[in-house]
Parts: structure tokens; C-alpha cells; sequence
């Protein structure tokens, strides 16, 4: 109970104190914002500040914080330790900074921004990478709503009814105005994302569940080793590349830059409050990494939420607790669909005002994340988390550049660069161990994922150099 309530602690603390040293490196200040200078009625929209968070937390919260957080829980409560020094670290500012230099380039999607500061093969690159990472996720993020919900639903309600409904349902998310469905159902869904999470923790404490206490042992029944598997398991609750691809579309709705903090490093540490409520529900309950490892291998993450809900708050109360969580992916996949059309446009430089042009880029879309259900959850989720955290780390990288180029300190620029180089050995380390990589052992991995890390380091430094000299020449 103590960690919880410390990890609880010091996320607050984060958002106030850290929160505003990167909003004070970063300098917002009175400019007219995207959404003000091209209000188009589609994509470009001024809308409240409240209304732009719960946007922003409810497209970045999807199954991530819930499953992932569930799945890091079985190395033990050590997971506690990276859900809240990622987030502070790492995935805050990787989503503030995406998003406030988005609006410094009116609203420009990620692989713009990439391409505007690691240059044109990294924007190529990454237009391709994103496109791929978004519509992975938009099939994961249709598939694990839809087994939930049919536990609820009559037999012939069966998963694959579900997955049309979501479909048709994110074809209309992508397609209309985001202030006609979105702005519209994310207060309410936001509401229920809250109840759900407040829920849960106190179910635990009204059932005389102990929460468990951090300890830097790692509890993997299965012998995984923390690094890297925990930092890839764990991505949306602690830091997430799909982030950067959210914050961007949320640029181009703020009034005003100094919301920015509250918008983007808020929504990220509120997230990773929904992450330590899960991680907390799944060792509390199963009394240990390894029932909780049990019961996700033979119920599966859907499974799981289902049964802790149900026990906890009774049918009426996990009900309420199950659509919360249905309510957190189905706010991602829609929108993650909808920041593909956005790079696809941007890529092709249509104007998406018109609707025949809006439905020439969604359509081949949703039908490619259409067919990816059809795929094994587990595997499309495996290469998803990876490609996830790669994408932060080269976001981060982007984010360190644009700094440098501001002509900002190196210590401002390492907010951005430490981060990265921390993502970059994890990415690595991971793709030369897994099963869906190239599964070398630890005595080769490791050392090779640090070698890299160091590498991107010194790439950066090298380049860094390269600028201070350029600007003291002339």
C-alpha cells in the first residue's frame, strides 16, 4: 500500500515539478496556435482545454496501460518503479515535446517533424514505420474491445460481431470532423475510464486485498529477464511512441501553447496512473507473479479484466468496470486511424476539407486493419510493443535535435537525448532477444544494445558539435 500510494506521490510531484522544467526549456509563449491561424472544421478545431485533455488521455490510453500494465506486472512490483520514472522521465516529455513542436510547425504530423530535424530519409522512413505502427495498433485495438464486450453480450453477439460494429464505428471516427463524434463522446467515456479505475482500487481494499510493496527482484515465473522485456511489455503506461503520433492531431485544437503541459505531460502522467492501478489489481488479486502468469496464460488479458472486475465489484460493478475498459482502447483505435489519414494526407498533400478526399485515404485503411484481426492477437501485439518503443526513441531523437537547433543549452537538450539513448539500447536489446527477432542470448544482446545506445549518443553529440560550430562561424 505504501509504494502505491508513494508511485501515486510521486507522479503528481513529476507533473509539477519536472512538468515544468521541460514546459520552461521548451518556452511557450502567445502565438497564434494552428487551430486559430487554419480552422478548417475537420482537423483543425479551437476547443476547450478540459475537452483537448480528455481527448489526448483517452487516445493515448488505450488496452496499453491495462494489458501491458498486467503483463509487466508479472516480473513483480519492481514494474511500479518503470510506469513511474518512465512516465516522469521518458514518456511525458516524449509527448510534450511532439506535441508543442507540432504546433510550432502548425500541427505537422510526426513523420514531418522526424523528417524536418533527422532529415528527408528519416521522414521517409518513418511515414512508412508510423503508417505500419498505427494500423497494428488500430487492429489490436479492435480485436481485445471486441472479446470483451461479447463476454458481456448475448451468444450470437459473438467477438467477430463486435469487430464490424468497432469498424464501422472507426470509420466514422476517422472520417467526420473531430468535433462531431470524438469532442463529443470523450467526456462521457473519460467519466467512465475514472469510475472504472477509482473502482477497482477500491474493491481491493474494501476485499482486504495487500498491495504489493516495490522490490527490485524480478518475479518472472518464467525466468525473463527484466531488460528489456519489462521496458517493451510496459510501453503506454510509461512511455509510447503512438503518443507521438496523438499529440500532433490534439495540436491542431489548442486555444493557446502554455495549455500544452497540461494537455500533453498531464495526460501522460494520468495514464500512468490508470497503468499502477492495473499493475497493482493483478498481483494484489492473484496473490503472486505466478497466478497472475497463470491466469493470463489460460483466460488471457481480456480474461483477466474480466474476472478481477467481476470479483471485485460485482456483475453490475465490473460491467461498469469491463466498458471502462473497453472504452480505453476503442478511444485509441479510432483515433489512431484517424492520425494515419492525417500523415497520408500530409504525405500527399491533400487538403482534407473535402470528404471524397478523406474517403480515398480511410478506407484502404480500416480494411488493412481489417484484415490484421484476422492475425493472432499475442503475435501482432509482440511486434506492435517493439515498433512502439522505437518509434519513441526516434522521437525522442527529433525532439533533442530541435532543441540544439533552438540554440539551447546541452543540458536542455539532454531532457530529450538521455531518454533516447535509454529507448534506443531497449529497442535494440529486445529485437536481437525475442522470439519474433533474431533470439541471440544475453551475452550478446546485451552488450550489442549498449554499443548501439552509445552509438546514437555520440551520432547526437557529433551532430550537436556540428551546429555549434556552424552558428559560431557565422
Amino acid at each position: 500500500m505504501i509504494s502505491f500510494c508513494g508511485a501515486i506521490l510521486l507522479l503528481i510531484a513529476g507533473y509539477a515539478i519536472y512538468g515544468k522544467v521541460v514546459e520552461k526549456v521548451f518556452g511557450p509563449d502567445q502565438r497564434q496556435t494552428p487551430a486559430v491561424a487554419h480552422d478548417d472544421g475537420v482537423d483543425y478545431v479551437p476547443m476547450p482545454t478540459w475537452r483537448v485533455f480528455m481527448i489526448q488521455l483517452l487516445n493515448i490510453a488505450g488496452t496499453g496501460p491495462i494489458f501491458g500494465a498486467l503483463m509487466g506486472a508479472v516480473f513483480g512490483p519492481v514494474v511500479f518503479l518503470w510506469i513511474v520514472f518512465g512516465s516522469i522521465l521518458g514518456g511525458a516529455v516524449h509527448d510534450y515535446m511532439s506535441g508543442m513542436i507540432s504546433l510550432r510547425l502548425d500541427g505537422a504530423s510526426l513523420p514531418e517533424i522526424v523528417g524536418r530535424y533527422l532529415g528527408p530519409v528519416a521522414k521517409q522512413g518513418m511515414r512508412i514505420f508510423s503508417l505500419i505502427l498505427l494500423v497494428l495498433l488500430g487492429a489490436v485495438f479492435t480485436t481485445s474491445p471486441a472479446l470483451l464486450i461479447a463476454r458481456l453480450t448475448p451468444e450470437w453477439m459473438d467477438a467477430a460481431f463486435w469487430v464490424v460494429v468497432i469498424l464501422l464505428y472507426y470509420f466514422l471516427a476517422t472520417l467526420l470532423p473531430i468535433d462531431k463524434l470524438i469532442g463529443k463522446l470523450y467526456p462521457f467515456f473519460g467519466a467512465v475510464l475514472l469510475l472504472m479505475a477509482v473502482g477497482i482500487i477500491v474493491g481491493l481494499l474494501a476485499g482486504g486485498y495487500s498491495l504489493p510493496e516495490v522490490s527490485l527482484v524480478n518475479q518472472n515465473p518464467q525466468g525473463k529477464p527484466i531488460w528489456p522485456f519489462m521496458f517493451i511489455t510496459v510501453a503506454c503506461g510509461a512511455i509510447s511512441g503512438f503518443h507521438g503520433t496523438q499529440s500532433p492531431m490534439m495540436a491542431r485544437c489548442l486555444r493557446q501553447e502554455k495549455d500544452g503541459r497540461r494537455v500533453f505531460y498531464g495526460a501522460m502522467i494520468a495514464e500512468s496512473v490508470i497503468a499502477l492501478v492495473w499493475a497493482a489489481a493483478g498481483v494484489a488479486f492473484y496473490g503472486a507473479t505466478g497466478g497472475l502468469q497463470a491466469a493470463l496464460t489460460s483466460l488471457g488479458q481480456s480474461g483477466v479484466v474480466y474476472e478481477i472486475s467481476v470479483s471485485l465489484l460485482g456483475i453490475v460493478g465490473g460491467a461498469l468496470a469491463v466498458i471502462g475498459v473497453v472504452v480505453c482502447p476503442v478511444t485509441s483505435g479510432d483515433t489512431a486511424f484517424r492520425s494515419a489519414r492525417l500523415i497520408v494526407a500530409d504525405w500527399l498533400h491533400w487538403d482534407q476539407a473535402r470528404v471524397s478526399k478523406r474517403l480515398i485515404i480511410t478506407v484502404p485503411l480500416l480494411a488493412a486493419g481489417a484484415a490484421l484481426t484476422q492475425v493472432d492477437f499475442d503475435v501482432v501485439w509482440r511486434y506492435f510493443s517493439w515498433s512502439n518503443q522505437t518509434l519513441a526513441m526516434i522521437t525522442l531523437w527529433a525532439a533533442a535535435m530541435y532543441l540544439i537547433r533552438r540554440d539551447k543549452p546541452a543540458w536542455h537538450a539532454a531532457l530529450c537525448a538521455v531518454p533516447a539513448a535509454f529507448m534506443s539500447g531497449v529497442s535494440c536489446t529486445y529485437i536481437l532477444m525475442a522470439e519474433e527477432g533474431f533470439r541471440f542470448a544475453q551475452n550478446i544482446a546485451y552488450p550489442v544494445g549498449m554499443a548501439f545506445a552509445l552509438v546514437c549518443m555520440g551520432v547526437f553529440v557529433f551532430r550537436a558539435r556540428i551546429r555549434r560550430k556552424a552558428q559560431f562561424r557565422f
